[in-house]
């Protein structure tokens, strides 16, 4: 459908992405993904992963697209998007397995990705899985010159905009019960890290 909308670095990296949510989602059974964007991430990896139940969710204005997607694909275990801005977002009553999220962390002011990491943890099942997919910086540094200029644009846009430290990622984790036990390299210069949401009383160090 030509209506649809259309992200060209979402259809670069859904399968490199599908590889590995294959695995850390491989025991959960229901996702909630924030941040949907046009909805193409959630059609292919619900048809990939027919074992998981898909909640899309996004701002309102982003639900046409998402609609678009989901009604095209036809897909049995995806449910229409949640509104869903982080940081006005009421806390579901439902629970998840895993949560996903994609771009998010770096185009958000920082106090929201601080509000999304509590959204998660509120929302997962105790040893549920958060994945985030993006680029980082870690131990100060930019990974390639072109991330730092990516972030340097960004700042021009928006100066609350950015890519994060992993360890300010790692340090909002622990403070509502998550401890990060992956991190993955990934194409374009981005990474996908995973957090574990701790049962009550565990106390282990970050990976």
């Amino acid at each position: 459908m030509s209506d649809k909308p259309y992200a060209p670095a979402t259809e670069r990296n859904k399968h490199a992405i599908l590889g590995v949510i294959r695995e850390e989602f491989r025991d959960c059974t229901s996702i909630l993904e924030i941040g949907s964007g046009t909805g193409q991430h959630a059609v292919h990896f619900a048809a990939e992963l027919g074992h998981l139940t898909w909640q899309t969710s996004d701002v309102q204005e982003n639900h046409p697209g998402i609609l678009a997607w989901l009604r095209d694909a036809a897909l049995t275990n995806t449910y229409d998007p949640l509104v869903l801005d982080v940081l006005t977002a009421r806390i579901p009553d439902e629970k998840y397995d895993g949560v996903f999220a994609a771009n998010t962390a770096h185009i958000m002011p920082f106090e929201a990705v601080e509000r999304m990491f509590s959204l998660t943890a509120a929302v997962l099942n105790n040893s549920g899985v958060f994945i985030l997919y993006g680029p980082f910086r870690m131990g100060g540094q930019f990974n390639t010159p072109s991330n730092a200029a990516f972030h340097d644009s960004l700042r021009q846009q928006n100066p609350e905009m950015g890519i994060r430290h992993l360890e300010d990622l790692d340090r909002l984790a622990a403070a509502v019960g998550m401890r990060r036990v992956r991190l993955y390299a990934m194409p374009a210069n981005n990474h996908i890290a995973v957090w574990i949401k701790q049962r009550p009383g565990a106390n282990h160090d970050n990976a």
